[in-house]
């Protein structure tokens, strides 16, 4: 059984990211399957609720006010709009809508409350509901939780040495702040990062260090290839080779083993055949849809021939009103050793318990 840890350091991370391909892809697919239904992919859909104007310099982001990418920018969305697009992503085969929005920082007012309205709105969809909207605080947390958010993804992006070679207008310590007040309420936390931004393996394997430090571990950490957009201080930088994001999905599988891995953004710039590999690597979900908020993405038909090739399924959300609670690394192991929480490996469920039980009969029928 793997270990749940919470003090990897970078040299042995390095170690596990430096195997030989092969030997690597093997140990990481055995985790996969110790924590995780290997044949599950969750299918998710980011939607940008409100584009462009950010006062932010991220150095890889278009939606930077002081850059000059070329993208359409818009105000908040309706909540009928992002109704409309929950439910095309819902007959996709989606079970999670993602909302992000161009912001610096949540402020309290008309819009937040609109986007409260939005949570609830898909929440009531049977959807899982995330949020990417900038540094919030703890009573905003709070706000967002009781309207149903699911997940609040709030992105390390490097390691700290490297965070500051790519953003200036905000700290490191900001970003963690804003995960310690998601922690507070009972909204899990998505976090992770994007290579291919000119930083050493060195900077992976620190982002690493600081995503599996935290406890408890990260529900989801998305693993991004950088998508280099025109009009950025990254329009130049070349994609990083398929085997680089192969390494990452691996090591991230190994050092995080209940987490789920994301295989975010970039999957334009990767063959179906490294997307496999990504798979069999414990990657355990997707971003559907022709666009990720500013940048292109697989069309939806394409990743369903491949999900038939590879004989993945997709996975549903998680039993309406179950609220999810991190389990101790004790209860994870043994949770793994009889399969019981491969709908949602890491968590214990404390409302509609029967309900929860009677998804995961579903899906062992299927196994």
């Amino acid at each position: 059984m793997s270990e749940i840890k919470y003090n990897w350091t970078r040299e042995e991370i390095l170690e596990i990211y430096h195997q030989p391909f092969l030997e690597l892809v093997y140990q990481a697919a055995k985790v996969h399957r110790e924590f995780h239904n290997p044949r599950e992919v969750q299918i998710s859909t980011l939607l940008s609720i409100k584009t462009g104007g950010c006062p932010e310099d991220c150095a890889y982001c278009p939606q930077a006010a002081r850059y000059h990418a070329d993208i359409e920018k818009n105000d908040l969305m309706s909540v009928e709009q992002v109704k409309a697009q929950a439910l095309r992503a819902k007959s996709s085969g989606s079970s999670r809508v993602c909302m992000g929005a161009a912001w610096r920082n949540v402020e309290d007012g008309p819009e937040f409350d609109q986007v409260l309205d939005m949570v609830r709105t898909i929440n009531s969809l049977d959807m899982e509901v995330c949020c990417t909207l900038g540094m919030l605080t703890e009573n905003q947390a709070q706000r967002l939780a009781e309207a149903g958010l699911y997940a609040y993804n709030h992105n390390l992006d490097s390691s700290e040495e490297y965070y500051k070679e790519i953003i200036s207008t905000r700290g490191w310590e900001d970003r963690l702040e804003t995960l310690g007040n998601v922690r507070k309420t009972n909204v899990t936390v998505c976090s992770g990062g994007i290579i291919g931004m000119g930083e050493k393996i060195e900077d992976r394997a620190g982002m690493l260090v600081a995503l599996s430090s935290l406890s408890p571990h990260p529900e989801s950490v998305p693993i991004n290839a950088l998508v280099s957009v025109e009009g950025t201080p990254m329009e130049e930088q070349e994609a990083i080779p398929i085997w680089d994001m192969v390494r990452m999905v691996a090591t991230t599988r190994i050092v995080l083993p209940s987490t789920t891995v994301r295989l975010s953004a970039g999957r334009t710039e990767m063959s179906q055949e490294g997307q496999a590999f990504c798979f069999m690597a414990g990657a355990g979900s997707i971003f559907a849809g022709d666009k990720l908020l500013t940048t292109p993405n697989p069309d939806v038909n394409e990743d369903m021939n491949l999900f038939k090739t590879l004989g993945l399924i997709p996975m549903k959300p998680f039993a309406k009103g179950a609220k999810p609670t991190p389990l101790t690394p004790e209860e994870m192991t043994a949770a793994a050793k009889e399969r019981k929480h491969w709908s949602r490996p890491g968590h214990r469920i404390d409302k509609n318990v029967e309900a929860a039980k009677e998804a995961n009969k579903k899906r062992k029928k299927t196994r």
